[in-house]
């Protein structure tokens, strides 16, 4: 078998991703767009990467077959045929390609809002099929001083608002999850009371599918809007409920509705299909053969960055996104992780609990610092490949491991710092960091004795009784088997002493024996970073 990565991909996209990834040397790529999805399950069982668009399912049996997948890149927006924890729990990345369409669903929406209120595909019809000239069938809506209630804020949705903005709409809209500055700072009305949207004459939606959205429009919603409402859905099927928007429609409560998407698809027998006052298209959002072109060279480059393990860019399930955070917050994550793994080595029986513990700036990226400081702290146990920070807090979570955070007041000397504490059966273990000079790990405290070490190489932990010829006794020992001490830090408190020794071998079970059978010694510990 090759040693290079393969990318599979699933589904068709635009030829100008197929040909990115044939003129990529350094992976293997295989292209089963045109197979069964039953087969499909046989190919991608030595896939590391997948490219999938909305006809394949990564679902439990999908996930199931890919033995060997790192990476899932959707290409396109909607990743609601993508399981997601499912991908979380087996350290898969699940990606997707959330910009390429954005023109192209953002000018579909207007072009079905105009059409509502024009009737223009009926119109067609009656002039281009039936070769009727009767203009006064269709006496149509100006959009101009209509309200128009976008529902999501997002990349789509605040285009379309601007547009109806342009148009001379009023314009608000409804987004729990922005800051309202965003929509006012754009000219746009923003509200946290939903019964404004449904007052609106245009109401259009652009949210992904989820527990929240689902049925987000029911009955009880259409029963506040007002006589003649135009609805519009060209996000994802389901938001509205179709049997409520059916029984609406019919009976001319919504006067029309432009749908592009469909609970089940193909929608070719969908009974909304039956209706005179409704628009549809099969799910056209993404059919430019410019936004195409954008989806398929992205996810193919996408891919090919996960396959080399470069990068994941627009990662739906790690747990930080690199680009958006500070630079100072880096180091943090990783000096979390060594500080885990450190105090994981310690200790190394079934852990009982994880607390990270913050203090300065750093404190805001406390989720982060857990799943990083849960990787560190079980990769003694279970190792690398079995724990990443995809499915740390799920791994955690099967092993009953309680994740808990605390934000501390900023009492140190320190501007920032992060403190772990592991509990075990035997008891809990603490440690301490922080970082200098932007990028310097400094590891600061160990169990309460004050100590500067950099955590990296080989170290062994020595607690002992404060007592004189400790130092040349441990010396000793590891002068007679060879071992040589690249340096050596002390810290001292009332309880004893803790040495931390960097030496430049690795130290058997032999050797930490003979160091722990020293009078003075009440602990001995080595940690290989």
């Amino acid at each position: 078998m090759s040693s290079k990565p393969t990318i599979v991909v699933c589904d068709h996209i635009h030829e100008s991703g197929l040909e990115i990834l044939k003129n990529t040397d350094d992976i293997n790529y295989v292209f089963a767009a045109d197979i069964d999805k039953v087969a499909l399950l046989d190919v991608i069982k030595d896939a590391q990467v997948a490219i999938t668009r909305s006809s394949t399912d990564v679902d439990e049996a999908f996930l199931n077959a890919a033995v060997n997948l790192k990476a899932v890149v959707r290409a396109g927006v909607g990743v609601d045929n993508v399981d997601i924890n499912g991908c979380s729990q087996r350290g898969i990345i699940s990606m997707n390609v959330p910009t390429a369409n954005t023109i192209a669903a953002t000018e579909l929406t207007m072009t079905h809002i105009l059409s509502c209120l024009r009737k223009m595909p009926y119109a067609h019809a009656q002039l281009k099929d039936q070769r009727v000239w009767k203009r006064e069938d269709w006496y149509g809506q100006e959009l101009y001083g209509k309200r128009v209630g976008v529902i999501g804020f997002g990349n789509i949705g605040h285009r379309v608002a601007l547009r109806c903005k342009s148009f001379e709409c009023e314009v608000v809209t409804y987004d729990p999850y922005i800051a309202p500055k965003k929509a006012l700072d754009l000219g746009i009305e923003y509200t946290t009371n939903f019964d404004d949207i449904l007052a609106c004459d245009i109401i259009t939606i652009h949210t992904p599918k989820n527990s929240e959205t689902v049925n987000m429009i029911t009955q009880k919603e259409i029963d506040k809007m007002k006589d003649g409402v135009i609805l519009i859905n060209c996000a994802r099927g389901g938001l509205y409920n179709e049997d409520d928007l059916y029984n609406n429609l019919k009976s001319g409560k919504i006067f029309m509705a432009g749908i592009d998407v469909f609970n089940k698809e193909p929608a070719t027998s969908n009974k909304l299909l039956d209706l005179d006052n409704i628009i549809v298209t099969a799910h056209l959002g993404a059919n430019t053969v410019e936004s195409q072109y954008k989806i398929a060279t992205q996810a193919a480059e996408n891919a090919i960055e996960a396959a080399r393990g470069i990068g994941y860019p627009h990662a739906l399930n790690l747990p930080i996104d690199e680009t958006k955070i500070p630079s100072f917050v880096k180091p943090y994550l990783e000096l979390t992780q060594k500080m885990a793994f450190t105090i994981a080595q310690m200790d190394k029986s079934a852990i009982v609990s994880i607390k990270v513990e913050a203090e300065g700036e750093i404190a805001s990226y406390l989720e982060s610092l857990t799943t990083f400081a849960t990787v560190g702290a079980l990769t003694p146990s279970i190792g690398l490949e079995k724990i990443n920070y995809v499915n740390a807090t799920f791994v955690a979570h099967e092993k009953n491991i309680t994740l808990e955070t605390l934000e501390n007041p900023n009492n140190s000397v320190y501007k920032n710092k992060v403190t772990i504490k592991v509990e075990t059966g035997n008891g809990i273990n603490k440690i301490s960091g922080t970082i200098f000079d932007e990028d310097v790990q400094r590891i600061v405290d160990i169990n309460d004795y004050i100590v500067d070490v950099i955590p990296d190489g080989k170290m062994i932990l020595f607690k002992n009784s404060d007592v004189p010829g400790v130092i040349g006794d441990v010396g000793k020992i590891l002068g007679d088997n060879n071992i040589n001490i690249a340096d050596f830090r002390l810290g001292r408190n009332k309880k004893g002493a803790l040495a931390v020794i960097i030496v430049d071998d690795n130290i058997n079970e032999t050797i930490l024996e003979k160091l722990r059978n020293l009078p003075a010694a009440k602990a001995v510990y080595f940690v290989n970073m």
